[in-house]
């Protein structure tokens, strides 16, 4: 099994490297699907996953390539920490199913919204 569990990370890491994602398209739907886990769990295992590998070679990868907006990182990981602690608090008294319709209906609108429009 952690074959398939390093497969995974592979193609989370290219897709996160190439596109700047990974996590919502490529590891939840695969936990959940493939794995049989919870939209809870999907999401959480994922947020512990990519802290690493997000933050200590694709950042500086970008960071050493003049890619980043240090102030723009600074101030906004800061709100990004809030929130996710807010957040991360509001949706353990989500159902399950109610969970996954979201995150799926969010993903259907950020895919329309970047195909057909500006």
């Amino acid at each position: 099994m952690q074959i398939l569990y390093l497969a995974l990370g592979l193609v989370a890491g290219l897709f996160s490297g190439f596109f700047g994602i990974g996590g919502g398209i490529i590891l939840i739907p695969s936990l959940l699907y493939f794995f049989g886990m919870t939209q809870h769990q999907a999401q959480g295992t994922t947020l512990a996953i990519m802290l690493p590998p997000v933050f200590f070679f694709a950042v500086w990868k970008y960071y050493s390539s003049g890619h980043v907006n240090v102030p723009v990182a600074i101030f906004a990981s800061v709100g990004l920490t809030v929130g996710a602690y807010l957040g991360a608090n509001m949706v353990m008294g989500v159902p399950d199913i109610m969970l996954k319709r979201i995150f799926g209906c969010l993903l259907i609108l950020v895919g329309i919204k970047m195909v057909f429009f500006r």
